[in-house]
């Protein structure tokens, strides 16, 4: 069965005309991890290294690579797991021929990996590099039982409401400050003759995605920990605000444009930028850039912009998110001079000037991404109060990432009848106690 990571684009801008990056050499450090001037200190080590990127995004991170080869005189062999990242890998490790390392896209297999003892915990120049260049949310998103193992190379950021400017400036709406003004304006474009929201919801995870960001800001971050390994039931009271809190939006049949329960993700980010325009606003990730370069004629930064999800009874910035880690497999210097070079900003930089990327490294000089709009993308993640990993991708698949099952249904038949917070919360708790076994 597919992942629910599977479903969602991996690309986070789509871009035309990216950048060509010359790849010259630094000075700095002698392993590779801070920048180093063609050195050769690895000189006839070869090192294998797997994630899932293939395309456009595999070349641009060979082009990382590349720059680690020169500075070391290394030779990286990189290979594509494709979309099945946990299955192959799992099969390369339990077969002793794993990757010296590996980038992985959810925290569950960072941890599962680790307690099967088949992780090398970095060592301490690259956790001090890690210190260095994160916040302490990322840096704890790479520990498993206190231990670092994890490097959050790239990031996503999913708190991100996207709207055509066409629509709001017609409709005399602007850009919210809180929840209450986010109701307010959907109602000023709705009583333009434009429905104010598109959601599409004939799968649960955008709903999911939805819960996600309104509980992080209703419930706060140790709530939002809790629940995410159901140390809290679902019956909690906590989320019974957050699902009365969107039951009020999504039940308005004034402001949602009808027919969300047969409407693709994809159909909804049309409904907003397409030509007529049907809706004002679609909420959903970074990732709505590329749907709307691919499936319509608005542009990135022009007509077609976001805002940040709005905070909710004085929540501060906060977002929902997701990425890929670096983890080293093998015990040798190079995995390990990888490792830190990983985790310095100068690698990050190489592709965020190549476009399609997004950095959770906080030293990375945001003048150096090549638009505006992943500009403000950027800044937003990694200067965040709180940051979350997205809470359906920490919960096992049964209850957060198959659909027609466990909280994507339960979600859905919620929006289809959100004044039965109750009887929600009771299947989500029922659902959750059955996964979590």
């Amino acid at each position: 069965m597919q992942s629910r990571k599977q479903r969602i684009p991996t690309a986070l801008i789509a871009l035309a005309g990216a950048a060509a990056l010359a790849l010259t050499a630094c000075s700095g450090g002698g392993n590779g991890g801070g920048g180093s001037g063609g050195g050769a200190e690895l000189s006839g080590v070869t090192l294998n290294v797997a994630a899932d990127w293939s395309g456009a995004e595999q070349k641009n991170f060979e082009q990382v690579l590349a720059k680690f080869e020169q500075q070391t005189g290394a030779k990286v062999n990189y290979t594509s797991y494709g979309t099945d990242v946990a299955t192959v890998l799992g099969q390369k490790v339990d077969g002793g021929d794993p990757p010296d390392v590996a980038v992985i896209p959810q925290p569950g297999l960072m941890q599962q990996l680790a307690k099967k003892q088949a992780l090398i915990e970095v060592d301490q120049a690259t956790k001090a590099e890690v210190e260095k260049n994160y916040s302490k949310d990322w840096v704890d998103l790479g520990k498993v039982d206190g231990k670092l193992y994890g490097v959050w190379f790239k990031g996503s950021n999913k708190s991100t409401v996207w709207y055509n400017t066409d629509v709001y400036d017609a409709a005399g709406a602007s850009v919210p400050k809180d929840w209450d003004g986010f109701l307010k304006q959907l109602g000023t474009v709705s009583d333009s003759g434009v429905y104010g929201l598109s959601i599409g919801a004939d799968a649960g995870w955008p709903l999911t995605d939805w819960f996600e960001n309104v509980y992080l800001r209703t419930a706060g971050p140790e709530k939002y920990d809790q629940l995410s390994t159901h140390e809290i039931p679902w019956t909690d009271p906590s989320v019974k605000t957050a699902l009365e809190t969107l039951g009020k939006l999504w039940g308005d049949k004034t402001l949602v444009q009808p027919g969300t329960a047969q409407r693709t993700f994809g159909d909804s980010v049309t409904a907003v930028f397409g030509d007529p325009p049907k809706a004002g606003t679609v909420y959903e990730g970074d990732f709505v850039a590329g749907n709307i370069a691919s499936s319509t004629k608005s542009v990135v930064g022009k007509n077609a912009k976001f805002y940040d999800f709005p905070a909710i009874n004085g929540s501060g910035p906060s977002v929902v998110g997701g990425g890929n880690a670096a983890v080293q497999l093998k015990d040798n210097k190079g995995a390990a001079a990888l490792m830190q070079y990983l985790a310095s900003p100068e690698a990050a930089t190489v592709w965020v000037e190549l476009g399609g990327f997004t950095s959770p490294n906080s030293k990375v000089d945001t003048a150096k991404y090549p638009d505006e709009t992943s500009k403000q993308i950027a800044e937003a993640l990694t200067g965040a109060k709180t940051f979350r990993f997205d809470m359906s991708d920490l919960a096992p698949s049964a209850f957060g990432g198959t659909k027609g099952a466990g909280e994507w249904q339960i979600l859905i038949d919620f929006f289809q009848n959100p004044s039965d917070v109750a009887g929600t919360q009771q299947k989500l708790e029922a659902a959750a106690a059955a996964a979590w076994k």
